[in-house]
């Protein structure tokens, strides 16, 4: 197939990923790969790998699946996690028995109070390793949901002495899944991206960091489940960047109260810190032959990571269910239903949300040297946003979400690309804790790419965060933040990854 920007001809998952795995979610225990287990293997690995008759549909539901296995892998996890907490963090709150099982299965849920970042992030993360067990033992999306689901069910009732928290429920199972599913996904390609070839030792490693539960059952089951770990060979845009933000202007109309009740005490902040992003789009549309037959078949998935704040931005949206169109020659897309799920704190404010929206995704070429790639996306979940200073223990906020998004990308020729994305969340108090009250939290990015030397380029972004919030009991806050940064970038195969999908005579240069 032709394409343009002098692209090779099958994108790779590379370096660019490889890079980034240092930055990605690492709880990875089980980075040792299986053994090639015979000397047939050994001698022909390419004839082994192409001798699989099953079509690339059967990929996640394949001849070797087992509901067994991620049974027994949760039930394991939750142990050894009820464990590790009751014995090194708190005996009172983890040390679970008979007795706090029944009271919790015959009393009423609550919405608890745990500190955002673990209620937020911790739980989504721990949801997204029961999601990876059950995919990687060959189960489907909507399968492994459902296993989530129950991993995360069996923790709210057993793992803990704590009435079981509908919150949690929520971050852990939904949140779960649709963090967990790209982590798969990323892992997967990260496997297969050389066809023919058992993956090296370093990409064993990356798989395992991206998705540990994978890494395990890999380890732990050796081939039995490999059909699962194949793609449809989707467009895939690949970046890693690395720089330094510099945070120029901070407004806040809001100060924290000290301790005794005199002088109020202004929130800390830290100016200059070292950043690093890595970004994925996976699924592009246009590309001959790619079917979105199955949930995420097209997804965006991005980390930030900064000195000041080591998880700053995890962002995950996906296409659960939908299609591909077309409009004339130049337009090729996909629209449906997405579901994501959003952690966003620049320091000083914060705000995370589990939802679901309609939208699309798509790509017009402009000319034969410009395209335009662009998402539009409008939908409600449920979110939690902060910091909220003097109404108790907790500094934050939750509540149904309505939420909206336009990112766009500006594409010339392989040489540069332009960037600007709009976020907007409104945590409503709606099934909240809180009586009465609502936050607003707005996010712009602008950035440009430039690529100086094959796969390298510098980047300049920047980025516009604000909160405004309202409660009947605490002072109306407004605060933003504005910070400007310079990096390096390193770019993935498919250099901006623009989809040609004409062949040469009806277009191509």
């Amino acid at each position: 197939m032709h394409t343009r920007f002098r692209h090779r001809r099958k994108p790779t998952f590379d370096g660019a990923l490889l890079g980034g795995l240092a930055l990605a979610l690492c709880g990875a225990a089980w980075a040792q790969g299986p053994p090639i287990n015979s000397k047939a293997q050994q001698a022909a690995p390419t004839a082994f790998a192409a001798a699989d008759p099953r079509p690339l549909l059967s990929w996640g539901a394949g001849d070797g699946k087992s509901y067994l296995v991620p049974a027994l892998d949760i039930l394991g996890f939750d142990f050894l996690l009820n464990q590790f907490d009751r014995n090194l963090l708190d005996r009172k709150v983890y040390g679970s028995d008979a007795s706090s099982f029944s009271h919790n299965l015959t009393h009423s849920w609550v919405v608890d109070d745990d500190p955002f970042a673990i209620n937020q992030f911790g739980h989504p993360y721990q949801g997204s390793i029961y999601h990876g067990f059950a995919r990687s033992a060959g189960l489907d999306y909507w399968t492994s949901a459902a296993y989530t689901v129950g991993g995360s069910l069996l923790w709210e009732l057993a793992g803990e002495t704590d009435p079981p928290s509908i919150n949690d429920q929520f971050t852990t199972g939904i949140g779960g899944s649709l963090l967990g599913e790209p982590l798969f996904r990323m892992a997967s390609l990260l496997l297969e991206s050389r066809p023919g070839r058992r993956p090296n030792r370093w990409r064993e490693i990356g798989a395992a960091a991206l998705s540990p539960s994978l890494g395990f059952n890999r380890w732990a089951h050796g081939e039995r489940f490999d059909g699962v770990f194949r793609s449809q060979d989707p467009a895939v845009f690949t970046r890693l960047a690395l720089g330094a933000n510099l945070n120029g202007r901070v407004k806040t109309n809001v100060t924290i109260p000290g301790a005794d009740g005199a002088e109020p005490t202004p929130q800390s902040f830290q100016r200059g810190e070292g950043a690093a992003d890595f970004t994925i789009a996976y699924g592009l549309p246009g590309k001959p032959g790619y079917r979105y037959d199955r949930p995420f078949d097209y997804f965006h998935f991005q980390f930030t990571a900064t000195s000041a704040s080591i998880f700053e931005n995890v962002i995950s949206r996906g296409l659960l269910y939908g299609s591909d169109y077309a409009r004339g020659d130049n337009y090729r897309g996909v629209w449906g239903l997405y579901g994501n799920y959003d952690y966003i704190a620049p320091q000083i404010f914060r705000v995370s949300s589990t939802g679901v929206g309609l939208g699309s995704t798509g790509q017009l070429w402009l000319s034969k040297r410009w395209a335009y790639q662009g998402t539009a996306l409008a939908g409600a979940g449920y979110g939690s946003a902060g910091s909220i200073r003097g109404a108790g223990d907790r500094d934050y906020h939750n509540g149904i979400t309505p939420q909206a998004l336009l990112a766009s990308r500006l594409i010339f020729s392989d040489r540069a690309a332009l960037e600007l994305e709009l976020r907007d969340y409104y945590v409503s108090g709606l099934a909240s804790k809180e009586t009465g009250g609502s936050e607003n939290i707005a996010r712009a990015e602008a950035s440009l790419t430039l690529r100086v030397y094959k796969l390298h380029g510098i980047a300049l972004k920047y980025a516009y965060s604000q909160r405004d919030a309202h409660y009947p009991d605490l002072p109306n806050t407004h605060q933003s933040v504005a910070a400007i940064s310079l990096g390096y970038s390193y770019l993935g195969q498919t250099r901006f990854g623009a989809v040609d999908w004409r062949p040469k005579q009806d277009g191509g240069p």
